[in-house]
């Protein structure tokens, strides 16, 4: 399989958060995230699908590796179970880690700026997209 010839995953901006992302991603530490059903609708792009597979970039724009999708569900935010929280592989020890993380980065003004005006912000009922996946390739 070729990694140039998938669709490129982005995870995070470049920089320290990027790089502990991907990091996580290559150790197997890091087989779920998430996004908001939101930011599909606004771009017109449709929810990622199983089987779906892209190659992951690091923060110099190098393809590192190849994940394929293994589940994709789509669950109100208040619903994120314990262990999805976990599979992000990012140091979360509870639900109300990944609530806390999640809400910050998706209130934050950057993030707020990239969505526009139309943005509704979080609820325990936003729909979150819940992505496990397993990496099948590497550069």
């Amino acid at each position: 399989m070729s990694l140039e010839s998938l669709e490129e995953g982005h995870y995070g901006s470049p920089g320290p958060l990027r790089d502990k992302l991907v990091a996580a991603i290559l150790s197997g530490e890091k087989t779920g995230t998430s996004s908001l059903v939101q930011q599909y609708e606004m771009d017109g792009d449709p929810l990622p699908a199983v089987g779906d597979r892209e190659a992951i970039l690091d923060s110099d724009g190098n393809r590192v590796c190849a994940t394929e999708n293994t589940e994709v569900t789509v669950v109100p935010f208040g619903d994120i179970t314990l262990q999805q929280a976990l599979d992000e592989g990012e140091g979360f020890e509870s639900i109300s880690d990944w609530q806390t993380a999640h809400r910050q980065f998706w209130e934050s003004e950057q993030f707020r700026a990239s969505m526009g005006e139309d943005y509704r912000g979080i609820t325990a009922d936003t729909p979150v997209v819940y992505v496990r996946f397993k990496v099948i390739a590497r550069a």
